[in-house]
């Protein structure tokens, strides 16, 4: 195998991994709650679908509608083919060679309480005549908590101070420019971290960087979750709630990169758009 070949199996190996240690702790999560408020119904468990890409790879959608979460996904691929003539310009490294291979990881979760903040986090290994890494993680709650603001911020923080101090003030003014609603000058959560195009020469070092971003978001996220998941909430807070997920409905059709990425290399458009909250209103 070479080493490009042993590269790619490691992160979509790592990515795989990453899921099931996800979903055992969010189904985890959803039992606690079970146990706490069994009045309230079952726990939620994740429901797995694998898809096929007609031109090269697939991946595996896990969708969860549970106690604590409304809508939970995390979803893996592992995808190849060539870029569409419109869209090679875009890649780097595709301009002229329009052959690409590209694996990820991606999670987005919509609590039922308006007092659990939403969040999401992606990382990808994408390959064409370059390779990097790319991804982040941030949290956007309806009524921002400054602990959880700040404890989420210091994991992401952690993370990077590992592999080089200059990472998190870099990513964080990164994921505060890109996750902003233009058409509404506002952002779309308390923002994290955000980062693309990584490939400092080092794979093992992008590589261990990615892995340490996945590793924080397990950590801190189920944390904040248990913090508020068991707090009572008003049908006025709810109802905030549902216009800020249209504020994130509206991001990620208008905006959002990994978005566009699945569309245009011909992904499953279910797994795509599984960032969607499921219920969401507009005033």
């Amino acid at each position: 195998m070479s080493d490009a070949a042993q590269q790619q199996a490691d992160s979509a190996h790592w990515f795989d991994e990453l899921r099931d240690r996800l979903c055992a702790v969010f189904e985890a999560i959803e039992d606690e709650y079970a146990a706490a408020r069994p009045d309230e119904g079952q726990a939620g468990r994740f429901e797995r679908e694998p898809w096929r890409r007609e031109d090269g790879g697939g991946g595996t959608m896990a969708l969860m509608h549970g106690r604590v979460f409304e809508k939970i996904g995390v979803n893996v691929s592992t995808v190849w083919g060539e870029f569409s003539p419109e869209f090679r310009a875009q890649i780097p490294g595709a301009a002229d060679d329009p052959r690409f291979w590209a694996s990820g990881i991606s999670l987005v979760g919509h609590p039922r309480s308006p007092l659990v903040p939403a969040a999401h986090m992606n990382t990808r290994h994408v390959c064409t005549t370059k390779a990097w890494f790319g991804g982040g993680a941030d949290l956007t709650p309806v009524f921002p908590d400054e602990a959880d603001t700040r404890d989420f911020h210091a994991a992401f923080e952690g993370a990077c101070a590992a592999h080089d101090p200059a990472y998190y003030p870099r990513f964080k003014a990164w994921c505060d420019e890109y996750f902003f609603l233009k058409h509404r000058n506002e952002p779309r959560g308390v923002g994290g971290i955000f980062y693309d195009d990584l490939a400092t020469g080092d794979w093992a070092r992008d590589f261990a960087f990615t892995r340490a971003v996945g590793e924080a978001f397990l950590r801190i996220y189920p944390r904040l979750v248990r913090r508020h998941m068991l707090r009572p909430w008003t049908d006025e807070q709810r109802q905030a709630q549902l216009v800020k997920r249209g504020r994130y409905v509206e991001f990620n059709l208008l905006y959002d990169r990994g978005t566009l990425f699945g569309l245009k290399t011909g992904g499953n458009v279910d797994a795509i758009l599984m960032s969607l909250p499921p219920a969401v209103s507009w005033p």
